[in-house]
């Protein structure tokens, strides 16, 4: 209790100080953060380099960028939504397949709004966070005139009419956990998916998804990808949670920030383009293989005799930083480290992921190919993630990758 109160101690140091010292934050963010006087949540904000190392100039830098995520608000969603119960332009119309039309981009927008929707109504279903109603609602939004056309009505509108065609990284290869059901009405939801709140209203999973749209609209190379709504998720959950009031009330702009400069390292992985750059995630599976090669030859011989590829586990466990792998708690413990060794783009994570295999050692070289994939799909819930962690400090020490 005197240890976890010393941490408690030295974090508050560090982050009071006018400028704070990165590198002693690092060292001790690596180890883990507490749980009290939303320690996690300032410190994320630093290492994802949103917060500047200037203390005196937060209020300044916060308040530019939070004005400015007000402006994305009003650019991609108010003023579309303004503009669509407008009369028409008569040279524009549904039917107007040129490129430039206003119409053919609408729809467009409309077939990623949907899958984005789909993906978060799902987000964290193991709690009840995400469906629960935020306190600090869009006001901006609610408050527009009778008519206007927000993220929820497009949405209702088109759910009928527009079958999302969105190239699935993950369910391409490797679905996703919660993704077993069948396609039905997207007006019918899962009774496991988010409901909506009455009008008025806004639940958390409905800010997230303004989020990953807005993302989507300024992102247009990269727009939404199945699979973001799992990293933005214990983001937003972190910032939202934060017992500060002053920061949990701007906690959509600033999981909004965090999450685009994460995407910034993580990229590589949700982008085909990518997938056999350095960084690419085929790259990175590779890397995996030959460091467990190093450090367990046997289970690395049994996964060649049996032919279990990384595709089959590795590609999720990389592209979605282990966040479907384990309980929100214990990934938000894990990406404390990550996000104090962002050194070659998370490479710490392939540390973590071959730890993970070697603690399965014994279970694997007594299982057969199908009990094998099956453990690494659904990796075991009982193991302590602080386990995991000093055996990935262990490996990095002893072996270079």
């Amino acid at each position: 209790m005197a240890s976890y109160q010393k941490t408690i101690e030295q974090f508050e140091t560090i982050l009071k100080c006018d400028m704070i010292d990165l590198k002693k934050l690092k060292t001790l963010a690596f180890n883990g953060y507490p749980a009290e006087n939303g320690i996690r949540s300032l410190t994320w904000k630093i290492l994802l380099n949103y917060l500047v190392l200037d203390r005196t100039k937060w209020s300044t830098h916060l308040s530019k960028h939070r004005e400015l995520y007000r402006g994305y608000i009003r650019e991609t969603i108010i003023k579309p939504g303004l503009i669509s119960t407008s009369e028409s332009n008569v040279f524009d119309h549904p039917l107007n397949s040129a490129p430039d039309s206003s119409w053919a981009v609408y729809f467009k927008e409309n077939e990623v709004l949907l899958q984005i929707d789909k993906d978060v109504r799902r987000l964290c279903p193991d709690l009840s966070f995400f469906q629960r109603e935020t306190e600090y609602p869009c006001s901006e939004i609610l408050n527009q005139e009778i008519g206007f056309e927000s993220l929820r009505k497009r949405i209702e509108s088109t759910a009928l009419k527009v079958e999302s065609r969105i190239e699935s990284r993950l369910t391409g290869r490797l679905e996703l956990k919660h993704q077993n059901k069948t396609n039905h009405s997207l007006t019918t939801y899962d009774i496991n998916e988010y409901q909506l709140l009455p009008d008025g209203h806004e639940a958390h999973w409905e800010v997230v998804e303004r989020i990953l749209f807005i993302f989507s609209k300024l992102n247009s190379g990269q727009s939404y990808v199945q699979g973001m709504n799992e990293i933005i998720g214990p983001i937003y959950y972190t910032f939202a949670t934060d017992p500060n009031p002053e920061w949990r009330e701007h906690a959509e702009a600033d999981t909004f920030y965090c999450f685009t400069n994460l995407m910034i390292h993580i990229r590589d992985n949700f982008m085909k383009i990518y997938d056999h750059s350095e960084y690419g995630i085929l790259v990175r599976m590779q890397r995996l293989l030959m460091l467990l090669k190093k450090t367990d030859p046997k289970v690395h011989y049994l996964f060649e005799k049996q032919k279990i590829k990384p595709e089959f586990y590795a590609f999720r466990w990389l592209t979605l930083l282990l966040s479907q792998e384990f309980r929100l708690p214990d990934v938000l413990r894990i990406w404390d480290t990550l996000f104090a060794d962002q050194e070659r783009n998370f490479e710490f994570l392939l540390y973590i992921c071959c730890a993970m295999i070697i603690i399965q050692h014994d279970r694997l070289l007594n299982g057969s190919e199908s009990q094998n994939i099956k453990l690494l799909q659904n990796y075991p819930q009982d193991i302590d993630v602080y386990q995991i962690l000093e055996k990935a400090v262990e490996l990095k020490r002893l072996y270079v990758l």
